[in-house]
């Protein structure tokens, strides 16, 4: 049987700590709401919405100074209010998860934003150039040597992808993914002589808040087979907390798995049936 409260509980006033704690909280979701959608279809500038996203935040932080304050009070006056408060930390439990698992990332990881398979002679930004001129971005020019070493320590399998298939194959095999993933595909040029360089420059977007991170592909012959490099970049931000290391890795591991089940089984030769020695009568 569910337990009741007494008369004289019931009786007691709300604790307005305990509601603006709640309030608060909810505010803090319909912001953070709001500035995700402000990043994904562009309504303001970056900043704008940079800072109702972190005024966000801020507005769940206060609500948990707030709740452990209404708590106090309630313990010492037996004022109502406690399930507000437990929903308002719930709340900003879930809310603040995220921003502190990336406050890890940025902790563990390089300050990059710039991963490449070839550091040496990066695929370049062509058509997506003029879509990184804006104010606050990032230079469509490669990050440079400082970046290329920090990438080695912290992501050594990143590397050019040698495939055993003619360039054309390779670029289509590229495409296909590339479309899969839905990025916004900006440029494409499969292999033609006489160089038979292909080339793919896309839009990728970041899975919660949809920040910007351009794409190129290249394709080359090598002999009959080919070689693809790949370059991802944050549009925004000197640290991109491994999302283009991650993209980078699993494009790779998608292409080789593409490739390899594309292979048309071999058959091996069967070896010639032996005779049977023939057994002599005694």
């Amino acid at each position: 049987m569910a337990r009741r409260f007494s008369a004289p509980y019931q009786s007691e006033p709300v604790s307005s700590l305990a509601t603006w704690s709640r309030n608060l909280a909810i505010f803090a979701v319909v912001a953070v709401i709001v500035s995700i959608l402000i990043v994904r279809f562009g309504f303001l500038e970056m900043k704008p919405a940079l800072a109702t996203f972190f005024g966000a935040l801020g507005l769940a932080v206060l609500s948990i100074l707030l709740g452990l304050a209404a708590f106090a009070a309630i313990w010492q006056n037996g004022s109502r209010g406690m399930g507000r408060i437990l929903l308002a930390f719930l709340i900003n439990a879930v809310l603040l998860a995220y921003p502190a698992y990336l406050a890890l990332q940025y902790r563990k990881l390089p300050a990059i934003h710039d991963i490449t398979t070839d550091p040496v002679d990066p695929p370049r930004f062509e058509a997506l150039a003029r879509l990184r001129s804006g104010d606050g971005s990032n230079s469509a020019v490669y990050a440079g040597l400082y970046s290329a070493e920090q990438q080695r320590i912290a992501y050594p399998d990143i590397e050019t992808v040698e495939l055993e298939v003619p360039p054309q194959r390779a670029y289509d095999v590229a495409l296909a993914l590339v479309t899969r993933r839905k990025w916004l595909v900006i440029d494409e040029r499969p292999p033609q002589p006489p160089r038979r360089v292909g080339r793919i420059e896309a839009v990728a977007r970041t899975p919660i808040m949809g920040f910007r991170e351009d794409v190129a592909i290249r394709i080359t012959p090598d002999g009959e087979e080919s070689r693809v490099d790949i370059r991802s970049s944050s549009r925004y931000f000197e640290s991109d907390l491994g999302s283009n290391a991650a993209r980078v890795s699993k494009l790779i591991e998608d292409i080789n798995t593409a490739v390899d089940n594309a292979k048309p089984a071999t058959k091996k030769p069967q070896a010639p049936a032996k005779a049977q020695a023939k057994t002599v009568k005694k």
